[in-house]
């Protein structure tokens, strides 16, 4: 997932909104259809950890990256995983500290024990691996069609899109993806995202792939015009779209680890974790 694009356009959603799957499929909100992601297998119950020794989780995160982290007016820390550190620690009942770090330099600081925990929408990586371990994802990034409403799209993507014109981002996973998964399509690549989004509001374009979580955010808000909507996925291949977003702990801290996977799969199980996901992505980006 791309880490820095379109920050303000981010903030001013979230601003408005606050006044996948390894395991099995999402499952859908009874009230408004928003399919809910569900990362954690139900038939495995991990036991709880031994806590005696852990009295406080000291979390790292960023904060200018909106709805995930971002500061307030006030300076205090706000977003989806900030709260989700604050749901862990309850769960654990230990202390929470949550302190902003430059993102770049996360990984290195749980490495060097300056944090126990970074949770910052990190990208479960081989390179990042090589530093420091990481929980189960809990939450990956899937790639999403988005279509002009006018256009009626209806059945399955693969046939609705089927002589459309597809704007994509150039030389990127999605691309690549489409090319292989959806030959028949008329691709057209796009070196900016946002002249792609204005030729898909015109018309000029039918629809658009990309990043379901930004698009999400971009349909929520003012720019798209309430021109589109989500049509068939969501696509996670990891092989283009990654293993998700993990909490990264030091390689030698093995009871944190199976600590903060417990409290995740318990999250999942009371339904906190599908509050805080429809608090912050009230059109769902699965």
């Amino acid at each position: 997932m791309k880490k820095r694009q379109k920050k303000t356009v981010l903030f001013l959603t979230i601003t408005l909104v606050l006044a996948g799957l390894p395991a099995q499929a999402p499952r859908a909100a009874a009230q408004d259809q928003v399919f809910l992601p569900d990362f954690w297998d139900p038939t495995h119950r991990p036991e709880k950890p031994n806590l005696d020794e852990m009295r406080v989780i000291r979390f790292l995160t960023d904060d200018d990256y909106p709805p995930f982290h971002f500061a307030l007016a006030d300076g205090s820390l706000s977003g989806f995983n900030v709260d989700l550190a604050r749901a862990i620690c309850e769960e654990l009942k230990v202390i929470c500290s949550i302190q902003p770090r430059r993102w770049d330099t996360l990984v290195d600081a749980v490495a060097e024990g300056r944090g126990d925990a970074a949770i910052a929408s990190l990208a479960i990586s081989d390179a990042a691996r090589a530093k420091v371990d990481f929980t189960a994802p809990y939450y990956r990034t899937p790639a999403r069609f988005i279509g002009r409403k006018a256009a009626k799209f209806t059945g399955a993507a693969s046939d609705a899109l089927r002589g459309r014109k597809i704007g994509v981002e150039a030389r990127s996973s999605h691309e690549a993806y489409l090319r292989q998964f959806f030959p028949a399509l008329t691709i057209r690549p796009y070196d900016s995202t946002v002249g792609m989004r204005a030729a898909l509001r015109s018309g000029e374009l039918d629809a658009v792939f990309g990043d379901g979580i930004t698009l999400a955010l971009w349909l929520s808000g003012a720019n798209s015009s309430d021109c589109c909507a989500f049509v068939g996925g969501p696509y996670t291949e990891s092989r283009f779209f990654g293993d998700g977003a993990g909490i990264a702990v030091r390689k030698d801290n093995l009871s944190l680890r199976l600590a903060l996977d417990y409290a995740l799969q318990r999250l999942s199980e009371r339904g906190v974790y599908a509050e805080l996901y429809l608090k912050y992505f009230p059109v769902g980006f699965y």
